[in-house]
């Protein structure tokens, strides 16, 4: 049996609830009322130990002082999935890019805009992996699976959009 390690995290976005596998590489990050978002299952143990430089990484983030997580993940996804997540690594703190520039990125067809966003939502690492930063084609805050008034916040955070 695969053990899920968990701890909760308070930020200005809400309690994070971030889960890592046995070697304490990061499998997920989780806002409340996230679509798809995981919760705490049975069977999962509590401890904050493996999650020390999320925690510390995440608290300079918010404070406006770390523009790049170092953090070690392990995520399970399609290779298209795995594609589009690289991609999503790629896009600069308070930059914004569009599905259609993911898609280009990732040598997608535009017709795969709509798989591209797709992927982007089952993104299981908010925050950490930046899929606040892709937006409509029009410049409209669109698709975000932890609510688009936090992609809002994340992204004047950064600078992107003016308070």
């Amino acid at each position: 049996m695969t053990t899920t390690l968990w701890t909760r995290v308070d930020s200005p976005v809400g309690a994070l609830l971030l889960t890592a596998d046995a070697t304490g590489a990061l499998t997920s990050l989780s806002v409340p009322g996230q679509k798809n978002g995981r919760t705490v299952q049975a069977g999962w143990r509590q401890d904050s130990g493996p999650f020390r430089d999320a925690e510390e990484q995440l608290a300079a983030y918010f404070a406006g002082e770390l523009k790049d997580f170092r953090l070690e993940f392990s995520t399970a996804g399609s290779e298209f999935r795995e594609k589009v997540w690289a991609a999503l690594d790629s896009v600069p703190y308070g930059a914004t890019v569009t599905y259609g520039e993911i898609a280009a990125r990732i040598g997608a067809s535009r017709a795969a805009v709509r798989a591209v966003g797709g992927a982007i939502g089952a993104n299981p690492l908010l925050v950490v992996r930046p899929c606040h930063r892709v937006i409509g084609a029009n410049g409209s805050m669109t698709g975000y699976a932890g609510g688009l008034e936090r992609k809002v916040r994340l992204l004047t955070l950064e600078g992107f959009l003016q308070a």
